[in-house]
């Protein structure tokens, strides 16, 4: 089998795809707790389910291989060890302690056959699910009005965050948010005990130990030497900065880590919410990152004099910055909405700059941002529109629900 893990550019031809198709864990979202779980809205599971399978159809479709989480992480558990070890992680990541009532959460889960099991775990449990033992202390009391032992994980069907796959190896993130940090944890299992990814020594660039967050969103590999990090709301200067180091350390090819500074808000949540790459010299971009002059922070890592530190260079135009270190003449950016300022932010709002490109000028986009995807058209760039009205409830698009993890070299 060739490495199961190869990703050079953000438009060569996706071949292997990781996806998560969402499940109970969407039906757990109620509106008083929308914010703790970081959704706008309660989309309807059935149809959700029926675009996330138009989405995946839309991809084999074209050749892609399409990869469940579920089926992955079970099949990474398959011994008993593996199991109680995962059970074990999942509730220390969900600060429920080994002991006392948590012990019933543990018995309830290992009850389960493997499958069941990690859909329960992605599902939440509910308390209503399990009697549990007279409760002997006050902050316990106090919290009873909260209907979950275990929190359920909407955002899973957003894949591309808890890990993203640069060249042979990938980051398993640490997640900025408490609502999604068990997401990276999946991952990790399944990198080190699926027999698909566990014969292979894959290195790991930055590992979900790691103190500060970085969430795959942020994280755009615009070719085989290069690659561009998002200075967001979910990922911090530490993190981009000692990415590049352990970069620079175990990959040969990697010359360059191009970090873009975007306002930190909801609206504009990772770079790849407003910045995409859909061709070999043209990219989407939301508008309004830019300063009224076009101009922004953008932050060129280079090695440094010994192996632990890196050169900066600061820049602020954008187009000459992607220019030097794609080695291009000229770059073209696609506005979002056309820059229009009505559809724009609309678009904007449903992932309009989410693009998923699947080859160099292919991209798969949300059928909803009509402006955006007529101005991909008029810029040569073949668009595969999938449908979206519950999809785009969780404010992420095509880019954000994959994660892919093969793609042939341009």
């Amino acid at each position: 089998m060739k490495h199961p893990l190869h990703v050079t550019s953000e438009i060569g031809e996706l071949q292997t795809v990781l996806l998560h198709r969402p499940g109970e864990e969407v039906e757990n979202l109620t509106p008083e707790y929308l914010q703790h779980l970081l959704f706008d809205d309660i989309p309807y599971l059935p149809l959700i389910q029926k675009e996330h399978d138009y989405f995946a159809q839309t991809l084999r479709n074209r050749g892609i291989e399409v990869l469940y989480l579920t089926t992955l992480l079970t099949e990474a558990l398959h011994t008993d060890d593996l199991k109680k070890k995962f059970v074990a992680d999942v509730l220390k990541e969900s600060n429920l302690s080994m002991n006392g009532s948590s012990q019933q959460i543990v018995d309830y889960l290992l009850s389960f056959e493997t499958e069941a099991m990690v859909k329960k775990i992605m599902a939440g449990i509910r308390k209503s699910e399990i009697p549990v033992n007279k409760k002997t202390h006050l902050y316990e009391l106090l919290d009873d009005h909260y209907p979950f032992y275990l929190d359920p994980m909407p955002n899973l069907y957003f894949t591309r965050d808890p890990a993203a796959t640069i060249g042979n190896g990938l980051t398993i993130n640490t997640m900025r948010e408490v609502a999604r940090r068990r997401e990276s944890l999946f991952m990790s299992y399944i990198i080190h005990h699926h027999p698909r990814y566990a014969q292979y020594d894959i290195p790991i660039w930055l590992d979900r130990d790691y103190p500060h967050p970085i969430e795959g969103g942020d994280e755009l590999v615009l070719s085989k030497d290069t690659v561009a990090i998002g200075i967001s709301a979910r990922t911090a200067a530490k993190s981009i900065e000692r990415l590049a180091v352990n970069l620079f350390k175990r990959q040969a090819d990697m010359k360059r880590v191009v970090a873009v500074e975007i306002p930190k808000s909801r609206a504009f949540m990772h770079l790849d919410t407003v910045f995409t790459m859909v061709d070999y010299d043209k990219f989407t971009i939301h508008p309004e990152i830019q300063n009224k002059k076009g101009e922004m922070n953008i932050y060129i890592l280079e090695k440094g004099r010994d192996e632990d530190t890196v050169k900066i260079t600061h820049k602020t135009n954008l187009m000459e910055a992607l220019k030097e270190a794609l080695g291009l003449k000229e770059v073209t950016l696609i506005p979002c909405g056309g820059g229009d300022v009505i559809a724009a932010p609309r678009e904007q709002w449903n992932d309009g700059s989410n693009t998923l490109a699947i080859a160099p000028g292919v991209v798969v986009t949300y059928d909803r941002n009509y402006v955006s995807n007529k101005l991909l058209r008029e810029h040569g760039i073949e668009v595969i529109e999938v449908i979206s009205s519950e999809l785009s409830r969780g404010r992420g698009g095509p880019r954000c629900m994959s994660m892919p993890l093969v793609r042939k070299d341009i």
